[in-house]
């Protein structure tokens, strides 16, 4: 195995997991910069964050736990006199308003918020405030809850800077504050980067070639076009999808017993983003295909979407409790996925915070209370949902039995009879995968309001409805699954578009233009460019709701563009990037740390679809499961290379080298991925034997590949991993590494050949032992190196 320690003391650390992979990410992430404290004040930006974080949740319109009757979300209930008297907030006169006085008492035991509640408003909170009251104390509408503004692209000091609209926009941020774009990257960062958003791996060397050779002014663009086209993309960005689907191949809880056939529904993902499904089609599919006309076992496939929630086998549970449970996530999930709105926090009582009730939240439940399904183990009902390798696959095992059962008419020979039970015996079997379907009017269930969220409490019936603050439910629709899914993508829906553009592009920048992508909310944050976020969403929207179309003008943009390289004055001005004057610098997501290192070192098969796969793991995880399924098999042969998406996800036990990488259980919804850096990541891609697994293939292929001489192969594995050619300092340490590790080997029979061998098999021929654990030793530092392990 590796030593870490060997590398630390060859001074090579600075190579990999160094200062950039831990400065990156903060640099990456952050809010706007803040405003200046003279002008008009902002409501929706300067003070609906402070009220929201530190007076709705006592003084909001949850009215079973307002405080002295004052209400500070509406502006009718803030200026009108209380019963004592008092009035919180007079508009012009600060100093007679209430709300000033108690949150700058000099009594602690009076100030406000409570010291119990959380922090005490700074001095420049209090001076918004005072301002603001000034100005007359005008409230506005939650900015996502007014419909995207379509607005003329800006004029720009630097014309010749835009490529599209998006450029505009971010262009004339940076001019107001005084700041320019950063130059271009060089050629082989831009197709490493957009080969990497785009499809998850990183380019071959003949792509890399062919694009350099290009001197077309449109080889970018035909790159771009030829990695969406490329069935990876639809790979690379189902697994975005499927943290928000909760997707896993187990059922959940205790017992988390498995779900043999939900593979389908990865696959169906994989399919939608590879054939371009429009985004409200594909909405409409996952909420309600069952509800179609005529709908196909495609359709019906989709809609396991909401057959992900966990269910709940352990003898002695309630099943009634745990299907509400189920309801309650489908809501939750929805309105978190589609609307960015954490519908969650209602389910008990009122929202603190946003204009969500608590009678609303259980109308919006009563779209999903009327299907089938009621947490039963065998999870029904279900669809068979073969695909086309297993029908192929059954047609061949078939066309054999019944040549066979001819045989048996001229011959009755008692092999033939056990071939043929044998046959019959290995037919892939046909996957049932649990789907949604509704209830026949006449046996549909009576929604009620539950008091505090207990099923055992029932309150008020109420019908399917959606929140009053929202745009309005669509005139002739039914009141079910399928006209909820149309009020999603209605034109008139302020959110959709928003979330859903602001999603695609945190997963190519790092970070959303609004960063709190679950929470579009007034505990959210505000956009850091509103009105980029408003022209992407209606593009989006009048683009037919083209993900591919949407996708490709991001990154042909002059700001995608841009070098990652951190200059002075922008570490200055805005530490955390906000305003896009660079490209982002960020280390790569769990599974294509895996991907990388299986393409770089040749082992990564490119099989697409099919049941989930068990590459090596730590053993004795499952020990613990219940239901005899107890084992964690590891796949062999080309199964066992397959991309991180394919990997068994046991949502008990998550694949340990993922969730090292911050990959979610998938228990619930996970809208994003929060990056951390832990000395964790580093000893799981040096000494994790699929990692020690890619580095002695990468070494094979070095060795195979790179010709004869040291320093010619070291340049061969640094271009390989770094996707360009690479800096002498990078070949003189690398050669220095091998050389010493050479010598150590060669006095070290048994241990180079087991570093050379173990776990991959056998050398190959012509190949010797020491000469290959050296290798091995050193293309373990190239897929630790920064540089690879970061998109910069």
């Amino acid at each position: 195995m590796i030593r870490t320690i060997a590398l630390l003391r060859l001074g090579l650390l600075g190579l990999f997991w160094g200062l950039e992979s831990l400065i990156g990410p903060s640099l990456s992430l952050g809010a706007e910069p803040g405003s200046a404290k003279t002008g008009r004040v902002d409501y929706n930006r300067e003070v609906r964050p402070i009220l929201a974080r530190n007076c709705f949740a006592c003084h909001g319109q949850d009215e079973a736990k307002r405080a002295k009757g004052l209400r500070l979300d509406r502006r009718e209930s803030a200026v009108k006199p209380l019963k004592s008297g008092e009035t919180a907030i007079v508009p012009g006169d600060p100093e007679s308003s209430e709300l000033i006085q108690k949150v700058t008492d000099d009594d602690e035991t009076l100030r406000m918020p409570p010291r119990k509640a959380g922090n005490r408003l700074t001095s420049t909170e209090v001076e918004v405030l005072e301002r603001w009251i000034n100005q007359g104390a005008d409230y506005a509408q939650h900015w996502a809850l007014i419909p995207p503004q379509d607005l003329p692209l800006p004029a720009v000091k630097h014309k010749a800077s835009p490529r599209n609209g998006i450029d505009f926009w971010v262009l004339t941020r940076l001019e107001k504050e005084g700041l320019g774009p950063s130059p271009e990257a060089d050629r082989s960062t831009l197709l490493r980067r957009v080969s990497l958003d785009l499809r998850g791996l990183p380019p071959t060397p003949r792509e890399v070639e062919l694009f350099i050779q290009d001197t077309a002014t449109d080889a970018f663009e035909k790159a771009v076009d030829g990695f969406l086209a490329d069935p990876a993309y639809g790979e690379r960005w189902a697994r975005m999808w499927l943290d928000q689907a909760r997707y896993a191949d187990s059922a959940g809880y205790g017992s988390d017993p498995l779900r043999p056939a939900i593979w389908r529904y990865r696959d169906w993902v994989i399919e939608a983003f590879n054939r371009n499904l429009s985004f409200d089609q594909f909405t409409l599919e996952q909420i309600a295909g069952d509800l179609l006309p005529n709908p196909s076992l495609e359709d019906k496939i989709a809609t396991a979407f909401h057959r992900n929630t966990m269910t709940n086998t352990e003898g002695g549970t309630d099943d009634e409790e745990f299907r509400v449970a189920a309801i309650k996530d489908r809501v939750d999930t929805t309105m978190q996925v589609w609307m960015g709105l954490t519908m969650g926090c209602a389910k008990c009582h009122s929202h603190k915070y946003d204009p969500l009730t608590h009678e609303e939240y259980y109308q919006f439940y009563a779209f999903f209370n009327q299907t089938a399904d009621n947490d039963q183990p065998a999870e029904s009902p279900v669809v068979a949902a073969p695909n086309s390798r297993i029908l192929e696959q059954r047609r061949r095992i078939d066309d054999k039995i019944a040549a066979l059962r001819q045989a048996l008419e001229t011959r009755t020979q008692r092999p033939i009879r056990d071939e043929i039970a044998a046959l019959e015996k290995s037919k892939p079997p046909i996957p049932n995968l649990p789907v949604m379907v509704e209830l026949p009017p006449d046996r549909h269930r009576v929604t009620h309001v539950l008091k505090k969220g207990n099923f055992l409490d029932p309150g008020d019936v109420v019908g399917p409805g959606v929140p009053r603050s929202l745009h309005p439910f669509p005139a002739g629709e039914p009141k079910t699954r399928l006209g909820l899914a149309r009020w999603l993508v209605d034109p008139m829906n302020p959110l959709t578009a928003r979330v859903a553009v602001n999603r695609y592009w945190a997963q190519i920048f790092a970070t959303g233009l609004v960063e709190t992508e679950e929470d579009f909310g007034t505990q959210g944050d505000s956009p850091s460019h509103p009105e980029l976020l408003d022209w992407l969403a209606i593009q989006y929207r009048e683009s037919g709701w083209n993900t591919k179309w949407l996708l490709r003008l991001i990154v042909t943009s002059a700001t995608y563009r841009q070098s990652s390289k951190v200059r002075p004055e922008l570490l200055e001005k805005d530490p955390r990037n906000r305003l896009l004057a660079s490209a982002p610098r960020v280390r790569l997501e769990a599974e294509m740390v895996r991907d990388q290192a299986l393409a770089c070192s040749g082992l990564l098969s490119r099989k697409i679809g099919g049941p989930s796969v068990f590459p090596p793991q730590p053993e004795g995880l499952w020990q613990a499961a219940f239901n005899g399924q107890r084992t964690w098999s590891t796949s062999r042969g080309e199964d066992r290379f397959r991309r991180g998406l394919y990997t068994f996800w046991r949502r008990t036990v998550p694949y340990p080298s993922m969730a090292v990488f911050d990959a979610p259980s998938r228990e619930i919804c996970a809208i994003r991925r929060i990056r951390t850096n832990t000395p964790l990541q580093s000893l799981v891609t040096l000494n994790d034997p699929v990692y020690v697994e890619a580095a002695q293939a990468l070494a094979r292929r070095i060795v195979r590949d790179g010709g004869l001489s040291v320093a010619s192969r070291v340049r061969h594995g640094l271009q390989l991993c770094l996707c360009r050619l690479p800096r002498p300092d990078q070949v003189e340490a690398l050669i220095t590494l091998y050389t010493t590790e050479y010598e150590r080997y060669s006095k070290d029979q048994p241990a180079a050949l087991a570093l050379a061998t173990e776990p991959l098999g056998p050398l190959p021929p012509g190949m010797k032992p020491a000469e290959l654990a050296a290798w091995t030793t050193v293309a373990n530092v190239l897929l630790n190196l920064d540089s690879v392990l970061t998109k910069g």
